[in-house]
């Protein structure tokens, strides 16, 4: 039962990190309960994948270099002499062809069959695997471990897809683990680096979507600096989320480690980790010039198994910072709860969802 709840909290964190999937093609998804994490991902891409079919797959122009009899695109003369192309009445050309073979469908395909060779998928969800890839049949198969993520091109209204990849990324670039004899396997969890960046992208996702009027965001904080002073060797400062509401603005630093607290090993004490409140102490201060008190910060923390986990509100200078945890392995109301409650601060006239404090 813990891990089906683990699993589902996963889904809705996606669904508010990725909006596509909110649609209704993924409401059976939603409506299930799966055992692992591999099984969620095959779901998603079943559903998605499905929906993308409808109006076919995406087709694009993809560059493409072969010895023909005629000329086509431009000619490899360089390319034709050393493979000797031109005694067999054949030329070196480079051409663009628009096809289906292009990079993103290689990524689904690939994507698909990794989950299907190698994860926990229940049967149905195989199947349904086997069947949608009867449509990559002219689509060629990839190394993920290559994909340079970044580099993938988007055109206009394929948001289903960018979404699409983002899900294939989760997959192959978070669970994707490698043998010594070079044979794949896939992880039961996410890796850290992934788990930070979804957490992030969904807090700021939530807030989004629940509340649009205290404009979140990820805002660039300037530096309180005095008029002339030289800005340009120092860091940027940019906070994960941002909330306004009249003259209040409240930051939020979202933190992902397997231990939030630190040890002095000197006095064998545990307190909060320094570098953590001097970063949002500088958000607070540098966003606060007039030193009103009306900016506070957060640092909020995903849960660990440790036994003593950030839950305080302390001043600093006049500044309002607290240190919360977001147990998030929890009933999805129970996040929810924890997630309205830090925006009180900024609405404490309000009853109703954000009617709780922020202790």
């Amino acid at each position: 039962m813990a891990e089906n709840i683990r699993v589902k909290n996963l889904y809705y964190m996606l669904s508010y990190a990725y909006q596509g999937l909110r649609e209704s093609e993924f409401d059976r998804v939603a409506a299930e309960d799966f055992e692992n994490i591999h099984d969620l991902f095959a779901a998603l891409l079943v559903a998605g994948v499905a929906r993308q079919l409808k109006s076919g797959l995406h087709r694009d122009y993809v560059r493409e270099e072969a010895s023909l009899s005629g000329v086509r695109g431009h000619v490899r003369l360089t390319e034709s002499l050393q493979q000797q192309t031109l005694a067999r009445m054949r030329l070196v050309c480079a051409y663009d062809e628009f096809t289906e073979n292009s990079p993103p469908n290689q990524i689904l395909k690939s994507t698909m069959l990794l989950l299907l060779r190698h994860g926990a998928v229940t049967v149905a969800n195989k199947q349904q695997l086997r069947k949608l890839l009867l449509y990559f049949a002219d689509v060629s198969e990839l190394p993920l471990p290559a994909v340079r993520w970044n580099e993938i091109k988007y055109h206009r209204h394929q948001s289903a897809y960018r979404m699409l990849i983002n899900i294939c990324r989760l997959v192959a670039d978070g669970l994707l683990l490698t043998n010594e004899s070079g044979t794949y396997r896939l992880a039961r969890w996410l890796n850290d680096e992934h788990m930070a960046r979804l957490y992030e992208r969904f807090v700021l996702s939530y807030y989004r979507k629940e509340h649009p009027k205290l404009n979140p965001r990820a805002a660039i904080i300037k530096w309180d600096l005095a008029d002339g002073a030289d800005s340009a060797y120092l860091p940027m400062l940019k906070s994960d989320i941002t909330l306004t509401r009249g003259d209040r603005t409240l930051i939020i630093d979202t933190k992902w480690y397997t231990q939030t607290m630190q040890m002095n090993a000197q006095y064998g004490s545990i307190t909060f980790r320094s570098q953590h409140l001097y970063q949002i102490l500088a958000y607070v201060k540098n966003a606060d010039t007039a030193a009103t008190g009306n900016v506070a910060g957060v640092l909020l923390y995903a849960k660990t198994d440790e036994g003593v986990t950030p839950n305080h509100d302390v001043i600093i200078g006049g500044s309002r910072i607290s240190l919360k945890t977001l147990d998030l392995w929890q009933r999805w109301s129970e996040i929810a709860g924890q997630l309205e409650a830090l925006c009180f601060w900024l609405t404490p006239e309000t009853v109703g969802p954000c009617g709780v404090g922020l202790g």
